[in-house]
């Protein structure tokens, strides 16, 4: 037998256990870890890459269901389920992050693809028919229903969305977001005499040079044009496969089938397009000033695409680190001053290498918290090349492990993690309430100029949501539209929150420029979430203000109640109303300003 085959039923698979094991253990950097809790349903060892191991469990759980007799017996099925779903989250995820740290192995790229291409799509239908046996149990309506009306109404829209014909049409959507981060992660340079990634290119972009930095913006620029076609004919086969998903749920648009698919219960389009016109009323005209200042402090007619980044005082670029193991030190530092218990928690991960933070070729591109379901354990990786960007990432991340450390106890599966829109709160709440620590990096000088360049970025990023989820809304409410329309489309966006930026000689740059952003590609409709959140991030940073111990308890007790409570009372818990309108945005604004001004001073 050729080394890698092993048989399987009628046919012959790439990539057995053996094999993969061999892979995951030379790639992955935390090895083995302990699971959190003893299985108590699945056996200790087994193959969790392979379906005849698998299936039987299924089997178990489906026929148990029937047997039980009491509400107790229904809750330990549901307990045993969840151990089941947590095995194969976590191998799901050790093969992501193997792919994603070496986009560039064979063997790693194969582990990721048999999992999405033989097991998923097993397990999907297998998943749905166990949803659906909760969901008809008698004994369903006789559980606690504080403890399960998440659950229950998550289960409810499973069944009610499960279509068996789309699970094949999501493991091609996988394969083609797989091809995304591999050719993205690819994209390399030749800049003063070394081959660099166009992450390591970002630092060039802060170069008080102006020359230098519209070399290495227009190099890295022109290199991503060159993967426009291959780029632009991918998401068209996105597109269409996202168009018969929802047709073959019963939906007349693709939004509509993902806003419900997404479960989002709390909130409607008409809301997000209410958060589109907040941000282009309220948040617009501080951007406009910022920019404003900017051209005036840096003595320019116009601001170019170059000049966004730099010092407008041309101050040397703020370097807080040369090594990762630098960031991971002041990383630490600011958690210990913040909260003794979070800087443990950091320290945990560090103990376990549950971090990859370096930038290197190969590896794919942006930055992901991915939780260890068994181990109950986070992972963090980015892309850190020794900019501030870099801090306020392992910020970001770290706000997710820290949030799901906080709900390690609680044994209902589904109620580990949270939704996306409070995820999201615990992570840019922490570039926010750690950020008031960044002298461990800087001197007194460099820390406001640090704390100042955050938070025109979150005022930046605010404008680049509301483009980036407007882009998408129309994207799949114009199904058939043809490419010359999505690129009106996406320049129409660009002008109403896009600021004064001049892109005079770089028009076709400016117009596929929504080809960085991920989320399109890999995660539909999954965006207006950080513009949630950063409300809600702001609301408890305003709250700081007020009382630095209160507000931080706050934070950390939201955090613990994991997703077991509706959005709306998790907002409620960290201390912030759950509204993104301009009757929130106007007043953070405000306070935004107020800040900013004070830190100019």
């Amino acid at each position: 037998m050729r080394p890698g085959l092993i048989p399987a039923g009628n046919e012959t698979r790439f990539l057995g256990w053996e094999v993969w094991y061999a892979v995951r253990m030379s790639l992955l950097p935390f090895g083995s870890l302990p699971r959190y809790r003893q299985r108590r349903f699945l056996p200790e060892n087994m193959d969790l890459g392979d379906w005849s191991q698998i299936e039987p469990q299924f089997n178990r759980l489906e026929a148990g269901a029937g047997e039980c007799g009491s509400v107790e017996e229904l809750e330990r099925w549901i307990l045993d389920w969840g151990e089941l779903s947590a095995a194969l989250d976590e191998e799901s995820s050790r093969r992501y992050i193997a792919m994603s740290c070496h986009t560039d192995d064979p063997g790693a790229e194969k582990a990721y693809l048999h999992y999405i291409e033989t097991i998923d799509p097993q397990t999907k239908p297998r998943q749905f028919a166990l949803a659906r046996g909760y969901v008809d149990h008698p004994l369903r309506t006789r559980l606690p229903s504080d403890r399960y009306a998440v659950f229950d109404r998550d289960m409810r829209l499973q069944v009610e969305l499960f279509r068996p014909e789309n699970v094949e049409l999501e493991k091609e959507e996988a394969k083609l977001g797989q091809q995304y981060q591999k050719r993205m992660g690819a994209l390399t340079v030749p800049f003063q005499g070394e081959e660099r990634t166009l992450v390591q290119m970002g630092r060039f972009l802060e170069e008080p040079d102006r020359a230098l930095r519209e070399e290495a913006w227009s190099l890295s620029a022109r290199r991503r044009l060159q993967e426009k076609e291959e780029l632009e004919t991918l998401f068209d086969q996105l597109l269409a496969l996202r168009g018969q998903m929802a047709k073959n749920a019963g939906f007349g648009n693709y939004r509509d089938y993902a806003f419900r698919k997404l479960g989002r219960f709390d909130y409607t389009p008409a809301h997000c397009e209410a958060f589109h016109a907040a941000v282009e009323s309220d948040v617009m005209p501080l951007q406009r000033q910022l920019q404003a200042r900017r051209r005036e402090a840096m003595r320019l007619d116009a601001l170019r695409p170059w000049d966004l980044s730099v010092d407008p005082q041309n101050r040397p670029p703020l370097r807080p680190f040369q090594q990762s193991r630098e960031l991971v030190a002041g990383g630490e530092s600011i958690f210990r001053r913040l909260d003794a218990g979070l800087a443990d928690d950091f320290q945990l991960l560090s103990r376990h290498n549950l971090l990859d933070l370096d930038n290197r070729r190969g590896k794919a591109p942006g930055g992901y918290q991915a939780t260890l379901a068994e181990a109950r354990l986070p992972f963090i990786f980015m892309n850190a090349v020794g900019m501030q960007r870099d801090v306020e990432t392992l910020l970001h991340e770290a706000g997710h492990a820290f949030h799901s450390l906080a709900s390690r106890e609680e044994d209902i599966y589904h109620y580990q993690h949270a939704p996306i829109e409070f995820c999201e709160v615990a992570s840019m709440s922490m570039e926010l309430l750690g950020g008031e620590f960044l002298d461990v990096f800087y001197a007194d000088g460099d820390a406001a100029r640090a704390r100042r360049t955050h938070l025109e970025g979150v005022v930046g990023t605010l404008t680049w949501i509301a483009t980036i989820d407007a882009f998408q809304h129309w994207l799949y409410t114009h199904p058939g539209h043809g490419r010359d329309e999505r690129n009106a489309a996406w320049l129409e966006l660009a002008t109403r929150f896009g600021g004064e930026t001049d892109w005079s000689d770089h028009e076709e740059v400016r117009t596929f420029l929504w080809h960085r952003q991920l989320h399109i590609f890999l995660y539909p409709f999954y965006y207006i979430e950080y513009g949630i959140a950063q409300l809600g991030a702001l609301q408890v940073w305003l709250n700081s203000r007020k009382d630095k111990a209160g507000a931080l308890a706050d934070y950390k007790r939201a955090l613990a109640l994991g997703g077991s409570r509706p959005l709306p009372e998790l907002f409620a818990a960290a201390g912030c109303p759950f509204d993104f309108s301009s009757r929130t945005v106007k007043p953070l604004m405000d306070m935004v300003e107020r800040e900013l001004d004070k830190l100019e001073e």
